[in-house]
């Protein structure tokens, strides 16, 4: 049986199907992506919260068993990136560790900041978030952004 999927071009977001979640990289070319890799001996290994890591490693590598799609979900929503900010911002990231957490700093938040400038992430649900306000919710930044003036304003007082 034949599976046919679209060949990932650079700044392409692919979507790494797991159990029970999903790892999201940037294909940079040349077969590598790069990702936040989460905490754990592996990019495999994941762990609801630590130091991840940022990787460029070779698709394949990070596939290990798995499969993958090319899932640039959020283009309807943002303008991407010049491809070559995203791949650029993405080397720069190399090597370093960052917080890495299921719910707020996971592989897909990494990715779509990478993409878009806004680190998003579908596969986190606000009802399971208990630090998410309703503002944050409905709102999103539009919302964060006017909140705070209205608070300084109101704290100015």
């Amino acid at each position: 049986f034949l599976q046919f999927r679209a060949e990932p071009k650079p700044g392409d977001l692919i979507e790494i199907p797991r159990i029970g979640y999903s790892h999201w990289a940037l294909y940079v070319g040349d077969g590598y992506v790069i990702h936040l890799a989460p905490p754990g001996e592996n990019s495999e290994a994941g762990a609801p919260t630590g130091l991840g890591v940022v990787k460029r490693q070779l698709l394949v590598e990070v596939l290990g068993n798995c499969s993958y799609e090319v899932n640039n979900h959020l283009d309807h929503l943002y303008k991407p990136r010049p491809i070559h900010e995203m791949i650029s911002s993405g080397k720069e990231m190399v090597g370093k560790k960052m917080e890495y957490s299921d719910l707020s700093r996971n592989s897909e938040h990494f990715v779509t900041d990478l993409r878009y400038g806004k680190a998003r992430s579908r596969q986190v649900r606000p009802s399971l978030v208990g630090s998410f306000s309703l503002l944050d919710i409905c709102l999103g930044d539009r919302g964060k952004e006017g909140f705070a003036s209205r608070r300084k304003t109101y704290q100015e007082r």
